[in-house]
């Protein structure tokens, strides 16, 4: 398994968790005040996601600039 295909496999994992994480957030908001650990949850995958994702964006100029 190479290192782009992990980084792939996380980045869709992490965006299940991220999606799943809004929805709970909308859903809990419509029943009243959260507390802000929830308000914030969603950050942290999202962070995740902009690394990998640029990672991800970045890979075929680097292959094109080896090869």
């Amino acid at each position: 398994m190479s290192w782009s295909y992990g980084v792939r496999v996380a980045h869709r994992w992490l965006s299940i968790f991220f999606t799943l994480a809004v929805v709970g957030n909308f859903g809990a908001m419509a029943l009243g005040p959260v507390p802000d650990w929830l308000t914030y949850l969603p950050l942290f995958p999202l962070l995740l996601m902009l690394l990998s994702g640029l990672y991800l964006f970045a890979l075929p100029y680097l292959a094109r600039r080896a090869g």
